[in-house]
């Protein structure tokens, strides 16, 4: 009785290791899933290295100390983003890079790095940085990623619901991180307020919409 069963069989033949279903069926719905997976990698490379160059740029916000409350909530979400996304990647038959640093050029938006002090040749010249240009890096890191992530949603909405449930958790949250770092440039550049609703998370790091919950977290 099971061979009669509807989806018992398909295309891809029984005990075959070379073939996902799970690709097969994105496939049929109009997803390419070699070209989805590349720009996952791409995608992920971005929130990996944007975790590091926000470790960095938190260490220069001395004396701002709730501009560094605010940074490592994005800064522990955007890893939170890439563990996240990171498994997707092998179901759809890739693999993360095996050298970091081809890993880092790949990355779907520039490196937020230190931004280059008013006379500095070098951005480790930190003695004339300040938070208003720290915290135009972080904005534009945010607005970077939400055009990727709308774009990894566009192309997948109704057609694979694993990749677009993951994109639009963590486009959720990168919105909240724009709105974020504008409020805070805006008083800190302009002296205008211009409120993002910002609350303290539970944790810092917590990612309300995007962290996997462990199967026996109670909270």
């Amino acid at each position: 009785m099971s061979d009669e069963k509807q989806h018992a069989s398909g295309d891809v033949e029984a005990g075959d290791t070379s073939k996902r279903v799970g690709m097969e069926a994105i496939r049929e719905r109009g997803v390419d899933p070699e070209e989805l997976r590349e720009k996952l990698i791409d995608a992920v490379g971005a929130e990996f290295t944007t975790y590091y160059y926000y470790t960095n740029l938190r260490m220069h916000l001395a004396g701002h100390e709730d501009y560094k409350e605010i940074t490592e909530d994005a800064r522990l979400e955007d890893r939170a983003h890439f563990e996240l996304v990171a498994p997707r990647i092998y179901e759809l038959g890739g693999h993360l890079p095996n050298d970091i640093r081809d890993f880092a050029d790949r990355a779907s938006c520039p490196d937020a790095e230190l931004p280059v002090p008013m006379g500095g040749d070098e951005p480790d010249h930190v003695e004339d940085l300040d938070a208003e240009s720290i915290l135009e890096v972080l904005l534009e890191a945010e607005r970077c990623a939400i055009r990727t992530w709308s774009e990894v949603c566009d192309m997948t909405q109704g057609k694979d619901p694993r990749t677009y449930d993951m994109a639009q958790r963590i486009l959720q949250e990168e919105v909240e991180h724009e709105a974020w770092f504008i409020e805070l440039l805006s008083m800190e550049r302009d002296g205008e307020i211009n409120p993002a609703g910002h609350f303290i998370r539970g944790e810092p790091g917590d990612a309300p919409y995007s962290t996997n919950r462990r199967i026996n977290d109670s909270a």
